[in-house]
């Protein structure tokens, strides 16, 4: 994974050349072509990921709910909480993201806790505005 690639992403602004460095090992970087379903409703949570380039839909019980583009993260939550899906994600253009794994996840969260922070904020803000 490129770690140029990485600081350019808002999420992970400010790390260190050495926790870029950490981070590339932790995540896989893939390629993903237009209308691949990403994450579906309902299913159990494996991984996560970061939108770097590209764009996607959100759709939860059939409705669009949201559009998201470079930057982005989507799945932190079923990995955080260990929940099923609330939402299904599929992408509308090609697509490069980040992916983590739950373990890659605490990894991280264990040796960057500054990014696990931001993450773990936008799962309480979701949660929240799904209440």
């Amino acid at each position: 994974m490129d770690e140029g690639r990485l600081r350019s992403i808002s999420l992970f602004e400010g790390l260190s050349k050495r926790q870029c460095r950490r981070l590339a090992q932790l995540a896989d970087e893939i390629d993903l072509p237009e209308g691949r379903d990403l994450v579906r409703e309902g299913e159990f949570a494996y991984e996560l990921f970061v939108i770097a380039e590209g764009t996607a839909r959100v759709s939860r019980e059939g409705g669009d709910v949201a559009d998201l583009g470079p930057g982005d993260c989507f799945g932190e939550m079923g990995v955080i909480g260990h929940l099923r899906r609330n939402a299904s994600v599929v992408s509308t253009s090609p697509m490069t993201a980040i992916v983590m794994t739950p373990q890659d996840f605490r990894a991280m969260s264990r040796e960057m806790p500054g990014v696990a922070s931001r993450i773990q904020a936008l799962v309480a803000e979701r949660t929240q505005a799904l209440t």
